[in-house]
């Protein structure tokens, strides 16, 4: 990549760091069984009716075979307090489920604990696009706790903090683009 491409680049992801996003680690398990994860922030809901959510992995990423063959996937938006396994999965080549209590869900997928969100999904579609693969998941399963969510923001973690002064608007008062 040549320079100037390269400042490009750096200027486009400060950019996108604009735009506060939750942290979710997202799993699966690879044709031999074994469990697979990352951390992701690239999720975002797709269709109310049927349930399905997106989300991309880069097309070097070490995991994108098993993600590509998977049946199932599960993404867990993180809770505040789970920063330390936000960074567990960011690593490269780690023991990332090593120590941590699994839950099971459909098609064996690992389901993390203590999770603001979880989506356990069927994999409906794969599409390239760029340097990176974007997964649109069939929601089969979710749950959700009250717990605060974490996020990420100008390429930090963060916390959401509710304005007191923000009223809510009734629900017929937004125009949903789906």
């Amino acid at each position: 990549m040549s320079e100037d491409r390269a400042h490009r680049a750096r200027r486009f992801r400060s950019a996108l760091g604009a735009f506060a996003t939750g942290v979710t680690i997202v799993t699966t398990r690879d044709g031999e069984g074994r469990d697979v994860g990352l951390t992701a922030n690239s999720f975002n809901s797709v269709s109310l009716d049927p349930p399905m959510v997106l989300w991309s992995l880069a097309r070097g990423a070490r995991s994108l075979p098993a993600f590509l063959a998977a049946s199932h996937f599960a993404v867990h938006v993180l809770a505040a307090d789970q920063e330390e396994l936000s960074m567990r999965f960011a690593a490269r080549g780690s023991e990332k489920f090593a120590g941590v209590d699994l839950e099971r869900g459909v098609a064996q997928i690992p389901l993390l604990r203590g999770c603001a969100a979880r989506f356990q999904c069927r994999t409906a579609f794969r599409h390239e696009a760029g340097d990176h693969m974007i997964f649109v998941g069939e929601v089969e399963a979710f749950d959700r706790s009250d717990l605060p969510e974490l996020l990420f923001h100008r390429g930090r973690y963060s916390l959401a903090v509710p304005k007191a002064s923000s009223p809510v608007p009734p629900p017929e008062f937004w125009e949903w683009t789906y």
